[in-house]
């Protein structure tokens, strides 16, 4: 029996990295091979490879949208691929791996000019960086929203529970969250040499006033400057243990330090307060077109790049105090499962029993602002469901934003919107999720009425 070992790691750490496990899992037991998946999620890595387990796999498989260390494989066969691919189609990443997989050492340079892409290398390096960061969000904006529970100004009371909560969420979570997002760019960029100019860089970004834009663009020049250092420096190999502790920290700070001090920092600081100051005057059309836009792009992907991209944006308008765009995309997000959920359950008979099993948990998902829930209808049925969720959430997205609806917590579903204060309009947000949920059932309703009924009512 052939052994497979695989990770799977998604930016958000959430579903998609134990989906494509699940689905992985699954696959090779249907082929007869031998399988142990690693999932590098939100809580850490978890049933991860022991020696004897890489040394007895006959191929490494990792599925996966952030950077993952491969050194442990040297020498090992490795196939790279999406987790999203991993999700939708683990039959055909096992078959390519067997084929198609490269021994580690002779694929070393051609995964370093890959990484010189512009777009794929730079956007992995961001969603490394912003995977991150979401937990710093996440927790700093629940313990400010809850702090809000107790009155919206009652956290200017020192010394007092809404208080201590505010120092926690606001004053430690959030402040950490651009140094953290620049920290782990770099670090995606030039491994553990990255980390200390990344974050210095993005602190600097945060304190100058240059915020989430300045946070990215420090990240990724710390860690070019880093990855430049480490590779340009040579020393007697006597002296090398001096090079990532000293040399390298001391240099690479101290550039990216005086680059946002006196070059960086005014320009993109006027910037960010020109985008600020532009997203909080949007009203009327310009509104419901950006709404229509985040909400397209949640449903899009599911937990992919583009929604990820859209939630991103979003996050970092909340240190900037700009809370619409955060709520459009949570019940944006929402909607998909939701939708998907409702439509199982008004047009059985369109629906396999797969897809009616799906349903159950898709709901849960769904009020629990996890869009992955939608992914394996869209799997399963791309071209009907994938326009249907897309129309639905940016339904949804253009009229929170129409509302006006504010949202102070970055995640939570509706869990959430039972905290007093945390959302400023809460009927007309429920109503915009329940319209675009509607749109979303009655949709892919309609588009599956001319398919092949495989169930009947």
């Amino acid at each position: 029996m052939k052994k497979i070992i695989a990770i799977t790691s998604c930016p958000t750490g959430i579903a998609h990295t134990f989906m494509a496990a699940e689905a992985l899992r699954k696959a090779a037991a249907d082929a007869g091979y031998s399988i142990k998946v690693e999932t590098q999620g939100s809580v850490g890595a978890e049933n991860t490879f022991s020696e004897e387990d890489i040394a007895q796999a006959d191929v490494v498989i990792i599925a996966a949208d952030t950077n993952v260390d491969k050194s442990r494989f040297s020498g090992k066969k490795i196939y790279e691929t999406s987790v999203s691919k991993a999700v939708k189609s683990p039959a055909s990443v096992i078959e390519e791996a067997f084929s198609s997989a490269q021994d580690f050492i002779s694929k070393v340079e051609s995964i370093k000019s890959e990484r010189k892409s512009k777009t794929t290398g730079a956007y992995r390096h961001l969603l490394t960086g912003v995977s991150f960061m979401i937990p710093f969000v996440v927790a700093g904006g629940v313990l400010i929203a809850i702090s809000f529970a107790f009155g919206i100004e009652a956290f200017r009371n020192e010394g007092t529970f809404p208080a201590a909560l505010m120092e926690i969420g606001g004053g430690s979570a959030f402040a950490l969250m651009i140094p953290i997002l620049a920290g782990y760019i770099a670090y995606s960029i030039a491994d553990r040499p990255g980390i200390a100019p990344g974050m210095v860089g993005g602190m600097l970004a945060a304190s100058g006033g240059s915020g989430f834009l300045g946070g990215i663009i420090a990240g990724f020049l710390a860690g070019y400057i880093a990855k430049f250092l480490k590779q340009s420096i040579k020393l007697p190999k006597s002296l090398d243990g001096m090079k990532p502790v000293l040399i390298i920290p001391v240099i690479a700070v101290s550039v990216i330090g005086l680059l946002m001090i006196y070059v960086i920092g005014g320009p993109v600081t006027a910037l960010n307060n020109a985008m600020v100051g532009m997203l909080e005057n949007l009203s009327g059309t310009n509104s419901v077109l950006l709404g229509l836009l985040l909400g397209a792009m949640m449903a899009f992907d599911m937990g992919g790049p583009v929604n990820k991209a859209a939630y991103t944006f979003a996050t970092g308008l909340i240190a900037s105090g700009v809370l619409e765009p955060m709520a459009a995309v949570m019940a944006a997000g929402m909607t998909p499962p939701l939708g998907l959920a409702l439509a199982a359950l008004m047009y059985r008979n369109r629906f396999d029993p797969a897809e009616q099993e799906a349903a159950k948990p898709a709901l849960f998902l769904g009020i629990s602002f996890i869009t992955e829930g939608a992914i394996p209808f869209a799997a399963k049925d791309p071209f009907r469901v994938i326009p249907s969720i897309m129309v639905g959430s940016a339904v949804t997205g253009a009229l929170s934003m129409l509302f006006n609806v504010t949202l102070q917590a970055p995640h939570g579903g509706i869990f959430v919107l039972a905290i007093p204060n945390v959302i400023n309009g809460l009927f007309p947000y429920v109503l915009a999720i329940l319209i675009g949920t509607v749109v979303t059932a009655v949709m892919v309703g309609s588009l599956k009425k001319g398919a092949k009924n495989q169930q009947t009512a």
